[in-house]
């Protein structure tokens, strides 16, 4: 079993310097340290982060101009510290379950049943290396190979040109990047005044945009890509967010005969695309250890290897290169129909507010599509064979019609938030067609309630915060059906179910 242990936090902050008194600069230093059972430090983490105002006030037909910047610097000792499990040393050799001589057996990488068509392990040392899984589970009769999890400077295989390929310097400090990371956030506002009483506010820079109302579950907040390999959920979005050179416009006409407010927002997302960071195998947090499965089946498509249990279910079974695995992620360019764009309606009615939301972006998320060319085995042909498990990744477009209300009751204290949404253009797995993957829209919605309670033997000074939420996904186009060995069609579930509770004290 996996646990984590957190260490205290040394957070350092100045309360402010105004340079004069129309600029402001705030910063703070933090250690974050984290160790975790048969592992020893997991995080070393410290951060600067300095965050920067300067106001103009009105220039000629500009009102409230503003600059604000926010730039951070991350350095994480783990990767030096304990290099023997995060860092230039991590990994060993390693050994594949063969269930084909017995419950729990083994044979060592490179050893399994050859192909025709097999590996080199002298192009492909036993080194450097996990057990997909490993840190999780056990194979327990289930199919895993071999995943290299050093530094891509110091350990190429598997690191996928362009995603999930850090060297060293980019784990240990991942905001000095090509992409400028330390710059956070740096933004211009303005605001324009027109003779009828609106406003057209203007934020144009690297900024973070906020849909939604609900918190953990993104239904509408899907226009920053989140930054996973930071600390997993764990983090505050504000902070694992990643920031996108972006305009945003707001055009407040204020109250009218029917609303006591209503806004109308543009978003356009000019910036080259980013997808999560799911974390590459060989960080500390590897969300559901995806970054692992797919450096371990770029490094079986490039190299090829062992993998447990495969031939009659129960052989270790040795392949070559070019065969399965991972081809390459097509990582879209910059151009202007690869931007993404959304619409945001809001508006206030008492103690209700809602919004309609509409936004035409690209998934955050990998998509596996199969049909790709591969070689045959064991006769070494090339050719697309249906159903081989040999991929690349795409990142769809997805386009997002929905909307939010939340609603204020008085009589009973409690907030009430509902957030939903249709995607049409995702992919999903889908073992009943031959490329392997399907689209399917998607329905998501959440619905909360957040209420403070006096608990006077705890705090009688001060409420707890409450706060319960569902989370619901329905696949409108979900396939499955039951087949000689088993259930084959989409793995996801057709309708699916979170509900999460929150008490917060102080």
């Amino acid at each position: 079993m996996l646990r984590r242990y957190a260490l205290p936090t040394l957070l350092l902050c100045s309360t402010g310097t105004a340079l004069a008194e129309d600029a402001r600069v705030n910063g703070f230093i933090e250690n974050a340290t984290y160790v975790r059972d048969d592992v020893g430090l997991s995080k070393f983490r410290n951060t600067l982060q300095i965050e920067a105002e300067k106001n103009y006030g009105n220039k000629g037909m500009f009102s409230n101009v503003s600059v604000n910047g926010t730039f951070r610097l991350t350095y994480d000792g783990v990767f030096d510290l304990n290099d023997d499990e995060y860092g230039d040393n991590a990994g060993g050799s390693i050994a594949l379950e063969n269930i084909a001589t017995g419950p729990g057996t083994t044979v060592p990488f490179g050893e399994g049943v050859p192909l025709p068509y097999t590996f080199d392990v002298a192009n492909h040392p036993n080194e450097g290396m996990i057990v997909l899984g490993q840190p999780l589970h056990e194979a327990n009769g289930g199919v895993t190979f071999g995943v290299p999890v050093r530094p891509c400077d110091v350990d190429s295989r598997g690191c996928i040109n362009g995603y999930l390929d850090k060297d060293g310097d980019e784990l240990r400090s991942p905001e000095l990047n090509d992409r400028l990371d330390f710059i956070r956030e740096l933004y211009l506002d303005f605001d324009i005044y027109t003779d009828s009483g609106s406003v057209l506010s203007t934020r144009l820079g690297k900024q973070q945009v906020i849909w939604g109302r609900t918190d953990l579950f993104r239904v509408l907040d899907v226009i920053n890509p989140v930054d996973y390999s930071r600390n997993n959920i764990y983090d505050e979005l504000e902070d694992i967010r990643i920031p996108m050179w972006i305009l945003k416009m707001d055009y407040r006409m204020g109250a009218t005969e029917t609303f006591d407010d209503i806004n109308l927002q543009l978003i356009w997302n000019f910036d080259r695309f980013r997808p999560h960071d799911l974390g590459q195998c060989g960080n500390p947090n590897v969300i559901l250890d995806a970054g692992c499965l797919f450096r371990g089946m770029k490094t079986l498509w490039d190299h090829g290897g062992t993998v447990s249990n495969f031939a009659g279910g129960a052989a270790a079974t040795d392949f070559g290169p070019g065969q399965v695995g991972l081809r390459q992620a097509h990582m879209p360019s910059w151009s202007l129909s690869n931007s993404q764009v959304g619409l945001k309606f809001e508006g206030i009615l008492g103690d209700l507010g809602f919004s309609l939301n509409a936004l035409h972006y690209r998934s955050q998320l990998p998509s596996l599509r199969g049909g790709i060319p591969a070689q045959n085995s064991f006769t070494g042909e090339v050719g697309v064979w249906p159903s081989l498990i040999a991929f690349d990744v795409h990142f769809p477009r997805v386009t997002l019609l929905g909307g939010s209300v939340d609603y204020y009751s008085q009589g009973i204290d409690t907030v009430f938030r509902v957030e939903a949404a249709h995607t049409s253009g995702e992919e999903f797995a889908n073992t009943m067609r031959e490329e392997l993957y399907s689209e399917s829209d998607v329905i998501r919605y959440v619905i909360g309630a957040d209420k403070n309670i006096f608990i006077p033997f705890l705090n009688d000074r001060r409420a707890f915060l409450f706060s319960g939420q569902i989370f619901g996904q329905h696949l409108l186009d979900h396939e499955e059906e039951q087949r000689a060995l088993g259930p084959v069609g989409m793995p996801d579930w057709d309708e699916n179910w979170t509900a999460t509770l929150l008490i917060k004290g102080w």
